[in-house]
């Protein structure tokens, strides 16, 4: 089979609609041109050889194809997935599309999804809903479902039965073939739908639309191999890819040199970075150690595992400089035995040397962790572990969750035997010890002078200015609009639960880094 036959393959039709197709006929219609996400079958995954491709570019019968249309996207999410949005919008500009932020404007809506809780999910349908009006009173808008719903087989088969103002679904694999899915669902009456069960390959020199001019997303590594029991992203993200050093290196340059102030590397499992090298030994320390010399302020990386944090990143990061003094690492249960059952692949015992180690290398780290409470089994006990190990580490802020089973993952087939009350009571208990430990990591800048990377304006006053410290603290305080998008020095005057109030100093004139 050439690209061509392999491609057509893969844009299936809607199959007639029917009120009396059964949930057998879906079956039978899914087996045929969809594959589900199974561990099984994702643990073969290696044996088929990912392509790294140099050059993207559009084909030139595509160019124009946007003329006089407008287009929108809503983004749920990870930071991976706003990278993408950022994606798609460069390729829509260069389709010569206009973008838009109103949807009743929009000739084309794409929802860009998120898998990995239920609650994401159920929004994204309540806005597919909505849009159904927008499509009665335009048939000429298409509406796309793209991200990682679109890789869950129950998710498409729900939006074949009951959202037929959809017209195209895509996968996270094949962002690059947007051109073509446009033209084939403007060319078809039916659904079009190209949702790659294939590992995605690595696709360079994409285009993208930025937000602001002052910080960037630079994605160095795709997919994950970790399997944890209870998440999706496996299976709709597929396995790890790295971008070559080179690549990487060389777009943080030319951000730069356009005058960018902060740069994240982003992955879904981003201290992974360059295990999949079979022709050099490098790794997220090498590449952390490169990007040290490059003149750009700040650089941050998320999201890291803990089974990949190693001694030689630990040393690089506590060089400093442009490598800011915060790290996220994701803990998820302080027992061991629930992390035993998350397949975390490690204890209680060495997070905690891991944190050890971390802090004796860099004494002023400010640490920020996931932590999911009521997981099948847990205990009242293991629960009490997790809030122990909260508070030895001292963590200055967590994102907290109550558990929510993803279908085709090895967790949704264990018993949910927390009660949802017993759930939100130790979240409740959670986030109580969260916000202690957060109000008093916070007040310890009180008096304190920091150097903010103004962002904007606040959300809640346009005459203030909002930005963030190197320990990723929101400050806000009063200054002229021109300090936008440049490093400042406040004093700060008030330290609130969350956030840091301030008085401008100036702006730091020297931002050169420090090696």
């Amino acid at each position: 089979m050439n690209e061509e036959q392999r491609l057509a393959s893969q844009q299936v039709k809607q199959p007639e609609p029917s009120d009396k197709k059964s949930e057998k006929d879906y079956s039978k219609y899914f087996q045929s041109v969809y594959t589900a996400p199974s561990l099984k079958d994702a643990k073969k995954r290696g044996k088929e050889e990912v392509q790294y491709h140099k050059d993207f570019a559009i084909d030139e019968k595509y160019l124009g194809m946007g003329h006089g249309r407008k287009f929108y996207i809503r983004t749920y999410g990870c930071q991976m997935n706003e990278h993408d949005t950022e994606v798609m919008a460069g390729i829509f500009l260069q389709l010569g599309y206009e973008a838009t932020n109103k949807v009743e404007d929009a000739n084309v809506i794409l929802m860009n999804t998120c898998a990995i809780r239920e609650n994401a999910e159920n929004k994204v349908f309540g806005e597919l809903g909505h849009f159904k009006p927008l499509k009665q009173k335009n048939p000429d808008l298409l509406i796309g479902v793209c991200g990682c719903m679109s890789q869950e087989e129950a998710v498409v088969k729900k939006i074949l039965k009951t959202y037929d103002q959809v017209d195209m679904i895509f996968g996270t694999h094949n962002i690059h073939r947007l051109p073509d899915i446009l033209n084939e669902a403007y060319m078809s009456k039916e659904m079009v739908i190209e949702v790659w069960s294939k590992e995605g390959d690595v696709i360079e020199n994409l285009p993208k639309v930025r937000k602001g001019n002052t910080k960037a997303w630079v994605n160095i590594m795709y997919g994950c191999d970790k399997f944890c029991t209870y998440c999706i992203v496996p299976y709709t993200r597929g396995k790890e890819r790295s971008r070559r050093p080179d690549d990487i290196i060389q777009e943080v340059r030319q951000l730069a040199a356009q005058g960018y102030k902060e740069v994240t590397l982003l992955g879904q499992n981003v201290n992974a970075y360059g295990k999949d090298f079979e022709d050099l030994k490098y790794g997220l320390g090498d590449l952390m150690n490169e990007l040290r010399t490059i003149d750009i302020p700040r650089i941050r990386f998320t999201t890291s595992h803990p089974r990949d944090f190693d001694d030689y990143l630990i040393e690089v990061l506590a060089k400093k400089g442009n490598l800011v003094e915060h790290i996220h690492l994701p803990v998820q249960s302080g027992s061991s035995d629930m992390l035993k059952i998350m397949a975390r692949k490690y204890t209680r015992e060495s997070y905690l040397e891991l944190v050890r180690k971390i802090r004796k290398a860099i004494p002023d780290v400010a640490l920020t962790t996931d932590i999911i409470v009521g997981f099948p089994n847990e205990t009242d006990e293991q629960f009490e572990e997790t809030l122990s190990l909260y508070k030895e580490v001292g963590f200055e802020m967590a994102f907290t969750y109550i558990y929510s089973p993803r279908e085709g993952t090895p967790a949704a087939k264990m018993q949910d035997n927390v009660p949802m009350e017993v759930k939100k009571e130790r979240l409740q208990r959670l986030n109580d010890v969260v916000n202690q430990l957060c109000g008093e990591a916070i007040k310890q800048y009180d008096g304190q002078i920091v150097e903010v990377l103004v962002e904007g304006e606040s959300k809640r006053n346009p005459n203030v200015l909002a930005g963030y410290t190197r320990k990723n603290k929101l400050v806000n305080f009063v200054a002229p609009k021109e300090v936008i998008g440049q490093i400042v020095k406040v004093q700060v005057t008030e330290a609130k639960t969350w956030s840091l109030q301030g008085d401008f100093i100036e702006v730091v004139t020297d931002q050169k880094v420090e090696l």
